[in-house]
């Protein structure tokens, strides 16, 4: 088993990856901090642009983006998200595409597989046609 020792994109510290990130656990612990304040300024300034948060916060557009389009973050201002919808470009609050191209795209992929088709089988014909049946629950 080989060990992935890398340098951190952040720190330039070497450590061994586990995850996908490419950065070390430190510099991972302090981006998480900084999203617990991006996160809790935008709720107590809700009407607040990605602009305004960026500055205030000392973070970059860049990656306030990558939260919004994580669905970590939530901006209540869709023009003031700065954050289009990949498909349309309409301005939205979170994620990476708007409700109407989410809804299209959920409607294509439930069209993309075949459903089964139900086939009704004709009735065979009862030789008790028009007669009264009994089912016999007793149990001798």
């Amino acid at each position: 088993m080989a060990l992935n020792i890398i340098n951190c994109k952040k720190c330039g510290r070497i450590f061994q990856q586990i995850t996908s990130r490419r950065i070390c656990p430190d510099c991972e612990k302090a981006l998480e901090d900084k999203f617990l304040e991006v996160r809790d300024y935008i709720r107590q300034n809700p009407n607040v642009s990605i602009m305004e948060v960026s500055r205030e916060k000392e973070v970059s557009v860049e990656q306030i983006k990558q939260w919004v389009r994580e669905e970590r973050l939530l901006f209540t201002n869709a023009e003031g998200s700065g954050i289009e919808c990949v498909m349309c470009g309409i301005p939205i609050t979170t994620g990476k595409y708007c409700a109407r191209c989410k809804g299209e795209m959920a409607h294509t992929l439930g069209n993309a597989y075949e459903k089964p088709k139900v086939v009704l089988q004709p009735q065979q014909p009862s030789s008790s046609k028009g007669k009264m049946r009994f089912l016999n629950n007793d149990k001798r």
